[in-house]
């Protein structure tokens, strides 16, 4: 085992011996060389021209090594490209389906910053990027996947010890853009329903109905539903990849009337899943897309942007014009917090300024109302005061109050 080095540092004079006569390379080269020991127990040394010079890298050096932000010089070239390769190599422990997208993600950053040193990445570097993308036409939440992408590839390489400072940060990270929400009629989902083709109909009601994605619809067996008590176990999505949180596998209850559409389905239509080809084989997610958008134009007013996965909006709205909280509905969709929950449909539910209307006027008609009472039982028993009686009750006020006015002046 190889002794560890103490942890030394220092800047010496190659010109000059310790006694002050000139050495061998007195005259050659640089005259100043500022040694020390890294992390790694390797010695590192570099050579300047004035003493001044190489202490000031020196300082700096041993800070950075003291702060744990110290960077070796050999892997300080390491190139944003090289990096990726190794980083995607270790990403490969998470499903296929993330690491396909992972790849997406790092052609789009290879072809900007591929070439550069991870060192040499500033803020203002991924900014400009960010800018870049969008003018070119990418959406605000695709340009924030790629930005949070390189965020987490170069967290990590701050984690090995290869780069000192991200440059991704909530600073330079752009917004994240609104969520593109269509909210169909419920005449929209049943004429969508009609036109698709009679084997694929299923899958609209499990996405109005019961808010699966259209992954988990095209994965979702007949064993998976129980028709006699109405619930949908969703376990996989497509091609036969379990769902990956326990939330994302919470049971959706559904009506009878839902459980009988899709069981009169499976007598006229039999397969393994619950959702078919027509020939007793696999409808993929594809299959179902390409057959939507062949049924939206003959649906009337509906947008030409609304997807399958908007049958899920449909299914929020249904729940919240029905009653449903936000727990409820965060519970139905499947989703990780109430936030995502919140900051997609909030506008959904009823108006709070209305419902704080309500409420105070509430409590203003009930003071009212009392009070409403109170003088028509005056009324009755007092009866209507005259004009003589009004006046000499204001007299009396006005000889009461003088009078109190007189008492304080005295006691003053």
């Amino acid at each position: 085992m190889t002794a560890r080095r103490n942890r030394r540092a220092g800047v010496e004079d190659l010109w000059r011996k310790s006694d002050g006569s000139p050495s061998k390379l007195d005259g050659t080269g640089l005259r100043w060389r500022a040694r020390y020991v890294d992390d790694d127990n390797r010695e590192n040394t570099k050579r300047f021209r004035t003493k001044p010079e190489a202490v000031k890298h020196l300082e700096r050096v041993t800070s950075s090594l003291v702060q744990g932000t110290h960077v070796d010089a050999k892997t300080a070239q390491m190139t944003v490209a090289e990096w990726c390769a190794l980083w995607v190599e270790g990403y490969k422990v998470n499903r296929a389906s993330s690491v396909r997208q992972a790849r997406t993600h790092i052609s789009q950053i290879d072809a900007e910053f591929g070439g550069m040193r991870l060192a040499a990445i500033r803020p203002s570097a991924v900014r400009a990027w960010c800018s870049k993308l969008k003018a070119g036409g990418a959406a605000d939440s695709y340009v924030y996947a790629l930005h949070s992408r390189l965020r987490q590839i170069l967290d990590d390489a701050v984690h090995d010890g290869i780069l000192a400072r991200n440059p991704c940060s909530r600073r330079t990270s752009p917004g994240m853009g609104k969520q593109r929400l269509y909210v169909a009629t419920t005449a929209q989902v049943w004429a969508l329903h009609e036109a698709m083709e009679e084997w694929l109909r299923p899958a609209v009601l499990l996405g109005a109905f019961a808010g699966l994605r259209v992954a988990e619809v095209s994965a979702l067996k007949v064993d998976d539903i129980d028709f006699m008590r109405g619930v949908i176990h969703p376990v996989r999505q497509w091609p036969d990849v379990e769902l990956k949180t326990k939330t994302a596998r919470t049971p959706i209850p559904i009506p009878s009337e839902l459980s009988l559409m899709l069981s009169a389905s499976v007598k006229a239509w039999p397969g393994e899943y619950m959702v078919t080809d027509g020939l007793g084989g696999h409808a993929a997610p594809w299959t179902i897309e390409r057959t939507f958008r062949v049924a939206k134009p003959g649906v009337v007013d509906l947008p030409e942007g609304f997807r399958f996965h908007d049958l899920r909006h449909y299914f929020a709205s249904l729940l919240i014009a029905h009653g449903g909280d936000v727990k409820v509905v965060q519970a139905r969709l499947r989703h990780a917090s109430a936030k995502t929950t919140l900051d997609t449909y909030t506008h959904l539910w009823p108006d709070a300024d209305e419902s704080t209307r309500i409420a105070i006027g509430g409590v203003i008609a009930q003071q009212v109302d009392s009070s409403e009472r109170a003088t028509a039982y005056s009324l009755r028993t007092e009866g209507v005061p005259t004009s003589s009686d009004a006046g000499q009750s204001l007299a009396g006020l006005s000889s009461r109050s003088t009078a109190r006015t007189r008492a304080g002046a005295d006691a003053a």
